[in-house]
């Protein structure tokens, strides 16, 4: 099969089998409430983002990543900081980034914040790295956006190379070489975990797959099974490369709202993602987001997960028929959305569908 193919049913994969984690994702959107116009403060909004963290640990969710983002509309700049606040008040959710833009930072800082954090967490930390989906850092640091794809893989081999060892003898073009000197504090874990996140471009799930990291793959758009085949490459990459699938994890990260009625998460996700996407779409050229195209969005072979908690467990589920995937995560804050809500949404993600989903994942495994 090539990547254009499109199937019209789910086609299941071999990966590894082991529990499958679900959890959540946020870039800390500061933006005003679509029904109201007005805006939280920065503060305010840091102290909802430490609640929501805080109960995704305490219903049993697996893990929770801060997305780094240089734009007004979100308070994210720094997700270590946040994640280090995150790890005093949780005790078993895992702490990523999502994503960390490795393009325009400096490895030796991100291995050190996230070494740091896993210390704080006792080896809950974790780096999701990518380039990015906006580039206001790239200037904002000093970097050319010509070189957007040779930034991301020199600075990727330093990342690892640091994780390896405790002093490192490396040289690039980006950043002054290291001539054997110690990178310091080591993590608690005695691998500190870097998965790579990719949109869906071919070149970047191999890279992952050759380097024999987990990769997460972001799907915001289209049908499912059009994704596929980025997983057949991947896991078909790391066996050609030698890696132990059995070591390695595939994530599905999506966009998506719960409420107890299915009209219910539609009526009070709808103007929060509308207002966000057409901002985006804006700026790249998008036309604004209809009605129709978001009910669509949610349907079985869409994108969105909203709706009733069976209605998500369903399209998990069906997902996981075409990918066999071991984690996913949604990003339930695409815009600002009342916190009493989002609470309730995170319980019914944590109390209703990751039981669910986990129990009928095993059993399909156990079968298989």
């Amino acid at each position: 099969m090539t990547l254009s193919e499109q199937t019209n049913s789910p086609t299941s994969l071999k990966v590894p089998a082991r529990r499958f984690e679900i959890g959540l994702y946020s870039f800390v959107e500061l933006t005003p409430d679509p029904r109201t116009g007005q805006m939280i403060s920065p503060a305010e909004r840091m102290r909802h983002l430490l609640e929501s963290i805080e109960l995704a640990d305490q219903v049993g969710l697996d893990v929770y990543a801060i997305g780094e983002h240089h734009r007004p509309e979100y308070i994210s700049s720094a997700p270590a900081v946040i994640l280090a606040a995150a790890a005093a008040r949780t005790k078993n959710i895992r702490l990523s980034s999502a994503v960390t833009v490795l393009s325009s930072d400096d490895p030796v800082r991100v291995f050190q914040d996230f070494a740091t954090l896993d210390l704080l967490s006792h080896g809950r930390a974790e780096i999701m790295a990518g380039r990015g989906s906006f580039i206001e850092s790239f200037p904002l640091f000093g970097y050319n956006l010509r070189d957007y794809d040779a930034l991301f893989a020199e600075k990727l081999e330093l990342l690892i190379r640091l994780r390896e060892a405790e002093y490192v003898t490396w040289s690039g073009r980006f950043r002054p070489a290291l001539t054997g000197q110690g990178v310091y504090p080591r993590p608690y874990q005695s691998t500190l975990p870097i998965w790579i996140a990719v949109g869906g471009t071919p070149e970047s799930v191999v890279r992952a797959a050759r380097l024999g990291l987990p990769l997460a793959l972001a799907i915001i758009g289209g049908l499912p099974e059009q994704f596929a085949p980025l997983v057949r490459l991947y896991w078909d990459t790391v066996g050609r490369a030698g890696h132990d699938p059995a070591q390695l994890s595939f994530s599905i990260n999506s966009h998506g709202f719960i409420a107890d009625d299915s009209r219910q998460a539609v009526e009070e996700s709808f103007p929060a993602f509308k207002q966000v996407m057409d901002k985006i779409g804006r700026e790249r050229g998008w036309s604004p987001m209809s009605r129709e195209q978001f009910e669509a969005s949610r349907a079985l072979r869409g994108a969105n997960f909203i709706g009733t908690p069976d209605e998500v467990i369903e399209k998990i589920l069906f997902q996981h028929q075409i990918f066999g995937h071991q984690r996913f995560l949604l990003q339930m804050s695409v815009g600002t959305m009342p916190h009493d809500k989002m609470m309730h949404a995170i319980e019914l993600l944590g109390t209703k569908v990751a039981p669910v989903v986990r129990a009928e994942i095993e059993r399909r495994q156990a079968n298989s």
